[in-house]
């Protein structure tokens, strides 16, 4: 019984195992932030990193998201460089002032086609706002896939619908604009003239989000996409596929 007397006092030793429990925990919460910043981009926040449907409340989150992304500073920044070089919405005038007034309408524009596209119109009609990267190896093809999405959208359930809200959102924000701009810049020409202009930059963004993982991946950066969801072709029906 005397000889079994230290192995009581041995105990308190035991927990020294958990000193190493705090590192541990330590690189879990940093393959953690990797892992959040690869289920999502900062800069495209509408590319798709799950299949699973938003909710209405997460297609609002989503509208502020994009109208606060970088992408989107740039993008008001560029615009309103080239509209100050070309002497566009002429009533803003020149320098400092007429670059912001720019660069504010620009912004104000934007935000209001997120909110009729991806929150308003998405929700009514039950529409995924979301870009699905195509994942695809042809350029061709993946060049069209983006061009298409302009007009082909995506339900809630994951079936190709046409895009009401990506074609009507940005005309209702071009209609609301005629609020704030020059007064002559508030025809119905000049409002179908820039619906038209915004079409083909959300048609050169759409590019540019189909190739944003390959050019993080060709900088070795694929931590940042490894997250991304493909949009994959529905399968072909019965009707047309080749018999056995």
């Amino acid at each position: 019984m005397a000889q079994q007397e230290p192995k009581p006092k041995e105990l308190p030793d035991v927990p020294v195992a958990k000193q190493d429990s705090a590192p541990e925990k330590h690189g879990n919460a940093i393959n953690e932030t990797i892992g959040i910043l690869g289920r999502r981009s900062f800069f495209f926040p509408d590319l798709a990193t799950t299949p699973t449907p938003l909710s209405t409340k997460q297609k609002f989150q989503l509208f502020v998201d994009q109208s606060v992304a970088p992408s989107r500073f740039m993008s008001s920044g560029f615009t309103a460089g080239i509209g100050q070089a070309r002497d566009s919405l002429r009533g803003y005038g020149e320098g400092g002032t007429g670059y912001g007034k720019r660069f504010g309408s620009s912004m104000a524009s934007a935000a209001s086609s997120n909110f009729f596209g991806t929150f308003l119109l998405a929700s009514a009609l039950h529409r995924d706002p979301r870009f699905f990267v195509s994942m695809h190896t042809g350029v061709g093809y993946r060049i069209g896939y983006a061009i298409t999405r302009i007009v082909i959208g995506r339900t809630d359930d994951g079936r190709n619908a046409a895009n009401w809200p990506g074609m009507l959102g940005p005309l209702l924000a071009e209609s609301l604009a005629n609020s704030y701009l020059p007064e002559q810049e508030r025809t119905a020409g000049n409002t179908f003239q820039r619906y038209g202009w915004r079409i083909g930059a959300n048609t050169a963004g759409n590019v540019l989000r189909e190739y944003w993982p390959v050019i993080f991946r060709s900088l070795h950066l694929t931590k940042i996409t490894s997250g991304l969801t493909n949009n994959p072709a529905p399968p072909a029906p019965a009707a047309t596929r080749p018999s056995p």
